[in-house]
């Protein structure tokens, strides 16, 4: 006679799953206040003034950043998003990108100082940065369409996932290259490792550094075609739209405002990381210097 016996695993998940999505709810709700409410500013800062208004300004940022040659670029390449009309759903997938990449950076940059003070921490961080890399960006959709359902967040999530694995890797990369005998020297003066981070490390680490956050901002954009799967909209809607619809005319418009914005993006970011090089291996030890002398 067989005896009827049953180990009820499979309840005590669902229990446990009941369980944890019960205890979440509340931080799940709020998170996706944050994401949504700072989105909606954005985009409402960006959509409500005149184009060309926006326009102007982008331009500016660009003179700033390299030059007339980027503002006269930017300036047309804008207008051309406007001529396609794609602008509104340019600047949807702007604040989109704005917001996951800030959220990335303020996550990855400190894992990455984590990683680079601490060889347990790097042990650990790695293979979790390997996985990150090379799961299928899709995949991430998953869990955030099971947490925030369809819609902007979600969207948001799994950019800020896929993107923020070149900022701990350049961080940690960027602090580990600074010479030795620097950090050394400014122990040697009686600095605490937080003063030889703040004032030596960092400032010396900040072009690596860039280089990361610039590889962020283009993993994010790229990610922003594939949230329009989960109703994120933008130019990333309009390429979903596109191929319902078998609208080629409509995914060369759209994926013509998306290499826009990324040309802007890079260039402006690569500036930015230019600009916080040393120039020439004759000046290379003045930043060293101040900063011994700031520390």
């Amino acid at each position: 006679m067989d005896l009827e016996f049953r180990i009820p695993l499979g309840d005590w998940v669902d229990v446990a799953l009941d369980w944890l999505l019960a205890t979440f709810a509340g931080v799940f709700a709020f998170i996706r206040s944050v994401f949504l409410g700072a989105y909606d500013s954005l985009e409402w800062l960006l959509i409500t003034p005149p184009s060309l208004v926006i326009i102007i300004v982008f331009a500016a940022i660009a003179y700033a950043a390299k030059g007339w040659k980027l503002a006269l670029g930017t300036a047309v390449g804008f207008l051309l998003i406007v001529g396609v009309n794609q602008w509104d759903h340019a600047m949807e997938s702007f604040a989109l990108v704005i917001v996951a990449t800030v959220v990335a950076i303020v996550i990855s940059v400190p894992a990455g100082i984590l990683a680079a003070s601490s060889a347990t921490a790097s042990a650990i961080i790695r293979p979790i940065l390997d996985f990150m890399q090379t799961m299928p960006a899709m995949v991430y959709l998953i869990p955030a369409l099971v947490m925030f359902r369809v819609g902007v967040v979600p969207g948001i999530i799994a950019t800020i996932i896929f993107s923020m694995a070149p900022g701990v890797r350049f961080t940690e990369l960027g602090i580990r290259g600074v010479d030795k005998e620097v950090v050394e020297a400014g122990y040697a003066f009686g600095s605490s490792p937080g003063s030889i981070l703040r004032k030596i490390q960092l400032p010396l680490a900040m072009p690596t550094i860039m280089a990361g956050i610039n590889q962020v901002i283009m993993l994010a954009l790229s990610m922003v075609v594939i949230a329009g799967m989960v109703g994120a909209g933008g130019l990333g809607g309009e390429v979903v739209a596109s191929l319902n619809r078998i609208d080629a005319g409509l995914g060369f418009e759209a994926g013509l405002a998306v290499v826009i914005l990324a040309i802007f993006l890079d260039r402006v970011t690569a500036s930015v990381g230019k600009a916080s090089r040393p120039g020439g291996r004759q000046r290379a030890g003045r930043p060293a210097k101040q900063s011994l002398q700031n520390a």
